[in-house]
């Protein structure tokens, strides 16, 4: 394999993390057809760290999310705990009104892309989402 080949399938992926101009333009309604993005957002390690017993919120990213349904786009809160746990974080934050769903994320995915299912998404890391 080339080294050309190589770099050409990780290139993608590596733009789609750190590209933040990208992910500004993405997220910004360019006309009315594409004003509403479809976030989904997770809870452990996203909205909260866990110490123990102790939950510790993320500020800056439910301040992202906050920013994200003020500019009208629909909100999804999912965790590996359950739709019912993701609700109750959402909750303590105070950002529960920006979701419209609360959900467990899946285990199994019947979708004809397989393996690139979600190619085309762009991930914001809890780290950089005040920069969003």
């Amino acid at each position: 394999m080339s080294q050309i080949a190589y770099y050409q399938p990780v290139r993608p992926v590596i733009n789609k993390l750190f590209d933040w101009a990208r992910l500004t333009q993405f997220l910004q309604p360019r006309n009315h057809l594409e004003a509403n993005r479809v976030i989904y957002v997770d809870v452990d390690d996203t909205l909260i760290r866990t110490y123990g017993t102790k939950q510790i919120p993320m500020p800056a990213s439910a301040e992202f999310v906050r920013r994200m349904h003020t500019a009208g786009h629909t909100l999804y809160c999912w965790s590996r705990g359950g739709g019912d746990y993701a609700c109750e974080v959402a909750t303590s934050l105070d950002i529960a009104d920006c979701f419209v769903a609360f959900l467990p994320k899946p285990d199994v995915v019947l979708d004809d892309r397989g393996a690139d299912l979600l190619d085309y998404c762009v991930v914001v890391l809890p780290a950089n989402a005040s920069n969003h």
